[in-house]
């Protein structure tokens, strides 16, 4: 399953969806390639590689033939590998414009290694150029991550129909999964109003998890891992925890089969869930039993309680706003 993740704003946590969607994927027993398409690096950055070890990256793969499962590498992160991006990819559409059919060349690229992988999530660049517009003739679906503010908003019904518009090019579906609202304070009237309004106009094709706000999702690159293992207890990872699960009921698969796959088993004893935003949750009283297929939708659930470890509480109100991309 190749997901793309797309958005024309930055700023709206895009490839720290990607990240730690990798992670809690990667923890449900997946096998997962990041793929990074920004010539920023953000996700390659993010999962422990310096920015002086990025080659061989995608760029090789695209434009110089280097074959994909030789510029593959493991991260920090079991189950986790990446193929890089680098600051070549600023010239990507020049590069690409004398190309025949250049949107089908990243799924041509990809093809031998997709096998080998139950997730493959393409980190898009911040814009409508033509690494994005490859990445969603590659996929098979499609997110928009996006924060619940009006102008980041006004944007998502121009990508979704030129998004519809190239798929009919080439004779698919569009493969538009969901808007994925992330860094939501609902403390604010604001983030409330807009949200409700997407739903609203969007319906079910938003997802039904949100992102809070959270500063431990912010530190968790400088770690060069995901939120899973710098900081586990953190508002961030339960939500990312549920969004992962969510994505596998909108994608047709069962949360049970992830408890097969020894790199990335969920520990033992997970806290109990929190609530993550204001509309109903696929909650469940932990991941291992929402692999079984235990989840249900009902109202969020009271903050987590702190550990005898004295574990820091959830912390969605830590602070109000986190620079991630």
């Amino acid at each position: 399953m190749i997901i793309a993740v797309v958005s024309r704003k930055g700023g709206v946590g895009k490839t720290t969806s990607v990240v730690s969607l990798a992670g809690a994927l990667a923890r449900l027993g997946k096998r997962v390639l990041v793929v990074d398409l920004d010539s920023q690096a953000s996700a390659s950055l993010s999962l422990g590689i310096a920015r002086g070890e990025l080659a061989p990256s995608i760029h090789d793969v695209l434009f110089r033939k280097l074959p994909a499962a030789q510029a593959i590498r493991s991260t920090l992160t079991p189950g986790v590998d990446l193929l890089t991006a680098s600051a070549d990819l600023m010239h990507a559409d020049v590069e690409l414009a004398p190309v025949r059919n250049r949107e089908t060349k990243l799924r041509e690229v990809l093809a031998p290694v997709a096998g080998s992988y139950d997730w493959i999530l393409l980190d898009c660049p911040p814009s409508f150029n033509t690494l994005a517009q490859s990445a969603l003739v590659a996929c098979d679906h499609f997110i928009v991550p996006a924060v619940p503010h009006f102008l980041a908003f006004d944007g998502i019904q121009p990508l979704i129909e030129a998004a519809a518009r190239l798929a009919g090019r080439y004779g698919r579906s569009s493969g538009f999964l969901g808007v994925l609202l992330t860094m939501v304070d609902n403390r604010t009237k604001s983030a409330r109003a807009q949200a409700s309004a997407l739903r609203e106009k969007l319906g079910d094709k938003v997802f039904d998890c949100e992102i809070p706000v959270n500063v431990r999702l912010a530190e968790a690159p400088e770690s060069g891992q995901t939120i899973f293992q710098w900081y586990p207890q953190a508002a961030g990872a339960h939500a990312y925890r549920l969004a992962a699960v969510e994505l596998l009921h909108r994608t047709g698969q069962e949360p049970a089969d992830a408890e097969a796959g020894e790199p990335a088993r969920m520990p033992e004893a997970l806290p109990a869930p929190a609530a993550v935003g204001p509309a109903a949750l696929p909650l469940a009283a932990g991941l291992p039993a929402a692999a079984a297929g235990a989840v249900t939708l009902k109202a969020p659930a009271p903050a987590l309680e702190t550990t005898a470890e004295a574990a820091p509480q959830l912390d969605a109100d830590e602070t109000a706003g986190s620079p991630i991309n």
